[in-house]
C-alpha cells in the first residue's frame, strides 16, 4: 500500500501521544524539515493543574495556553476559544509560508464534532501539504469519515512515524 500524505498515529488513553509528537517534531526540525502546525506540551504537572494545556506553534516556536481559567467550581470545558483561533491562524500561516509538513496535535472530540482544528487539517491537505496528527481509537469512525479512509494509520511509536516521513519524503 502506498504511503499517503495524511497520517494519523492511532493511540489509546494509556499512551502519551503528546510526548511522541514532541519527539518527532524535534527530530524532523533537527533534520531541517520546515514544520508547521501546533503540538501540545504536557505542562499539567509542572504547574500543578491537571487540565492545563499548552500549544507550540511549530513555525515560530511560540507557546501559548490552550486552556482558560474558569474558577474552582466550574465543570465547563476549559478550551479557550481565543487560543483555538490563534492556533488556527498559526496552522494556516505555516501552510501559506511553505511548510513541508503540518503537525496538528490530535483529531479529538472537538474535531470529531466538526470543530477544533478540523478545517485547518483540511486546508493543509487541500494545499498539498502532508499532515500528521494523532487519533484516539474512540474517534476512528469520525476520522475515517473525515478522510474517506484515505490515510496512513501509524503505530504509536517513534520509529513508525519517522519511517512514514522518510518514505513520504523519498517519494517526492
Amino acid at each position: 500500500m502506498p504511503t499517503l500524505p495524511i497520517a494519523a498515529i492511532l493511540y489509546t488513553p494509556d499512551i502519551n501521544v503528546e510526548a511522541l509528537l514532541v519527539r518527532v517534531a524535534n527530530e524532523l526540525r533537527a533534520r531541517g524539515v520546515r514544520l508547521g502546525g501546533v503540538i501540545q506540551h504536557d505542562i499539567a504537572t509542572a504547574i500543578n493543574d491537571p487540565c492545563a494545556m499548552e500549544l507550540e506553534d511549530l513555525s515560530s516556536g511560540e507557546r501559548f495556553s490552550l486552556s482558560q481559567e474558569l474558577g474552582s467550581g466550574s465543570e465547563a470545558c476549559r478550551l479557550d476559544p481565543a487560543a483555538l483561533a490563534h492556533a488556527s491562524v498559526a496552522v494556516r500561516n505555516s501552510v501559506e509560508a511553505g511548510a513541508q509538513l503540518v503537525m496538528i496535535n490530535k483529531f479529538g472530540a472537538q474535531e470529531a464534532n466538526g470543530d477544533g482544528l478540523r478545517d485547518e487539517m483540511g486546508f493543509a491537505v487541500v494545499s498539498g501539504t502532508p499532515l500528521l496528527t494523532a487519533v484516539g481509537r474512540r474517534f476512528m469512525p469520525e476520522w475515517e469519515a473525515f478522510t474517506g479512509g484515505e490515510c496512513t494509520l501509524l503505530d504509536p511509536s517513534y520509529d513508525s512515524v519517522i519511517a512514514w516521513w522518510d518514505e513520504l519524503s523519498r517519494a517526492d
